[in-house]
């Protein structure tokens, strides 16, 4: 297996693992076999050497002290974080000896794994651990804690994660930044706006909070949580009435135009606008722009699909493109992911052939609180990687509850000893993405792209990959399928898959060019996915499912009185709750805010710098106040997941989030929970 590991000084190519869609090309720096610095790559054709400080900044916290070096067993009560050393030997015949009784006794169901994308390398995110419980016979998880909503929603109208080519956006002439912060999120989609813009593009920022990138826009519009859908089915109304449809393309790509035509009448501008606090003049103008700008592109974001309505609300916008003929356009059309392009063979990788009983059962991430503590029969043991769900999953004092059972045995492999790990029986150290083989897909750009090992592993620490090879040995489990090393389980994801699009990427290709493009053409004129072939702005699938043929706006489920919308959104410096303990990033951010609007402030007598108590019945946090323009009345925001601290601040925004499911995809409804909010506490004088 090649690797840079021996190359002790100089600058070698890299990626970054970050669950991010800009998937940068990176430069790692070496001196005396250790990371010095990383910067981009300039040589990568989308990210050109840009990056941000969270990747910046890695080298930090791999070389962070409070790393975890070992394996480690719980000696105190859990949640104290109180833990020994151990031998990895240890370590795996403890968890084979819990685990075989379990299943002797309750059945392999009982054990469950929770996981997400902490690290977006392919064999180490949905690779060895996804053949270990198929074979295991484990519960399954359903991972829709992310972009399930949405991309059901997206799949629904395009059929599948296929978007305008982000390279080609440098041609729109308008741009609309749909409910996403792309400066913190997506840096390279704004820098690719900003080009555009000196070509004569604007900007259009749609967003539930005037954050950095609306307030880089040429024209920010705020909007009431909730209700996109609304906005889109307003602007059809107009661009139908107004005329500013092609029906030459409706006739030729579409279903169901003349039905949508009719259906979208109801949603005139006065309606649309008491929906979603835009002002009627605003629909008309964004509604004329979209219609007679071309090419135009919307960049749907992820915030808004978290929300009851949230797969619709993506599926409605997605319909857009087709009514102005835009996807005929270099430029034009939208993106809610492109995934789809660079789909590897998932079938060779993960192995679901192994899982015998079909009917096994299939857990939501979403709803870890509830099923831990309510499942029946019970989850007796929980294998948490790549992901810390104390901190991100919803209805967290749920969570942290279900976590405190003396019953369920849990074992976390992880870098630090996160919030969930200190509720854990076993923990272990993994390595960095750095310090693995792995591959990666961008559900974004058009590149594939291989890591190669960079520096030695840290300590004692290893990868998904490797303990997921040790718990197979140690089930005796088949070698052939279990022993394969990581450059032969690349090549079975990827030289024979087949998927048309990435058919000329090899691992030899991989190997030498570092990142190769999927041989991608515009989607038109072609043949869509989708069971018409067509994009379906009627579906027959979603009436079969059960869900409205048409687009359509439905409110926000009201599941208690409280006044304000809570929208716990993403900041600059965190990925979720990675970064959220590490000195330097805290120092970017500072400290957690709550956004609302100057009037609701000048209601509850709240200043700038206020300590506020935000609560429902879920759970409560304390945040200083930030009063001001940037958010409509009656909807309170805030920014990032910030680790638990040594004082006890209540910074747990999680705590307050519902854990119901979105209309679509099993998706999380992070931004449909309400609270109430009052000042507890006056800004520290200076």
């Amino acid at each position: 297996m090649k690797s840079y590991i021996d190359q002790k000084d100089g600058i070698v190519k890299s990626v970054c693992s970050l669950d991010c869609p800009d998937q940068c090309g990176l430069l790692i720096h070496k001196e005396n076999g250790r990371i010095s610095k990383i910067e981009g790559d300039p040589d990568h054709p989308v990210t050109r050497g840009s990056i941000c400080n969270k990747v910046r900044h890695m080298g930090e916290r791999l070389y962070d002290p409070k790393r975890l070096v070992y394996p480690m067993k719980r000696t105190g009560k859990k949640g104290e974080g109180q833990f020994e050393r151990i031998s990895w030997e240890e370590a795996v015949h403890l968890i084979h000896s819990r685990w075989k009784s379990l299943i002797e006794e309750e059945g392999p169901e009982s054990i469950l794994p929770y996981s997400f994308y902490g690290n977006m390398g392919l064999l180490n995110a949905e690779g060895m651990d996804r053949r270990f419980f198929h074979q295991l016979g484990a519960s399954r998880l359903d991972r829709a804690i992310c972009n399930a909503a949405g991309s059901a929603g997206y799949n629904y109208t395009m059929g599948g994660s296929f978007g305008t080519d982000p390279e080609d956006t440098i041609h729109s002439k308008l741009i609309i930044l749909w409910g996403i912060n792309a400066v913190s999120t997506n840096m390279h989609q704004m820098t690719l706006a900003l080009k555009a813009r000196k070509n004569g593009a604007k900007i259009v920022v749609i967003d539930v909070h005037n954050n950095q990138t609306g307030r880089m826009a040429d024209w920010f519009i705020p909007i009431l949580p909730g209700t996109d859908s609304a906005l889109a089915l307003g602007m059809m109304h107009i661009l139908f009435e107004k005329k500013f449809t092609v029906p030459e393309f409706l006739e030729s790509w579409t279903t169901g135009h003349e039905e949508l035509r009719k259906h979208v009448r109801q949603y005139d501008p006065d309606t649309v606008s008491a929906i979603t606090g835009v002002p009627r003049e605003d629909l008309y103008q964004l509604a004329r722009m979209y219609g007679e700008i071309s090419p135009s592109f919307i960049r749907i974001g992820n915030g808004l699909q978290h929300h009851d309505n949230g797969g619709m609300a993506v599926r409605t916008i997605a319909c857009l493109p087709a009514l102005t003929g835009q996807w005929l356009h270099k430029g034009g059309g939208a993106l809610k992911g492109n995934s789809g392009f660079l789909q590897h063979d998932e079938a060779a990788l993960t192995r679901p052939d192994l899982l015998q009983n079909k009917q096994t059962r299939t857990i939501n991430m979403n709803e870890i609180g509830r099923s831990l503590l309510e499942q029946d029969p019970p989850i007796r043991s929980l294998f948490v990687y790549g992901s810390n769900p104390a901190i991100v999953a919803p209805e967290g004092n749920k969570v942290r509850k279900g976590l405190l059972r003396d019953d369920l045995f849990t074992v976390v492999h992880d870098l630090f000893l996160t919030e969930t790990a200190a509720y854990a029986d076993l923990v272990l150290p993994a390595s960095s993405s750095f310090e693995n083989m792995d591959f990666y897909t961008s559900y974004w750009h058009h590149y594939m792209q291989l890591q190669v090992p960079v520096v030695e592993k840290y300590g004692e620490s290893k990868s998904n990959v490797e303990v997921f090879r040790l718990l197979a040995k140690a089930f005796d489990m088949d070698p052939e399928i279990f022993g394969a090393e990581e450059e032969e389980l690349i090549r079975q994801a990827v030289d024979d898959s087949p998927n048309p699009y990435i058919k000329e990427i090899t691992f030899e290709r991989l190997l030498r060019e570092h990142y190769v493009r999927a041989a991608v053409k515009p989607l038109f004129p072609g043949k869509l996915p989708t069971p018409s072939g067509k994009i379906e702005l009627y579906s027959e699938q979603m009436a079969e499912a059960g869900l409205p043929p048409l687009p359509v706006y439905t409110p926000l489920v009201e599941d208690d009185s409280y006044p304000f919308l809570f929208v716990p959104g993403p900041n600059h410096s965190f990925m979720n709750s990675t970064f959220s303990s590490s000195e330097k990033h805290l120092r970017l951010e500072k400290s957690p805010k709550l956004y609302l609007n100057e009037a609701d402030a000048e209601r509850l007598s709240i200043s700038n710098g206020d300590s506020v108590r935000v609560w429902n019945d879920r759970g409560e946090c304390e945040l200083a106040a930030a009063p001001g323009p940037n958010v409509l009345p009656g909807v309170l925001v805030t920014q990032g997941l910030w680790a638990d601290t040594p004082s006890g601040a209540k910074f747990h925004v999680n705590a307050l989030t519902p854990d119901r499911l979105a209309d679509m995809g099993g998706g999380a409804v992070f931004f449909s929970g309400r609270v109430n909010a009052e000042r507890v506490g006056k800004a520290a004088e200076k």
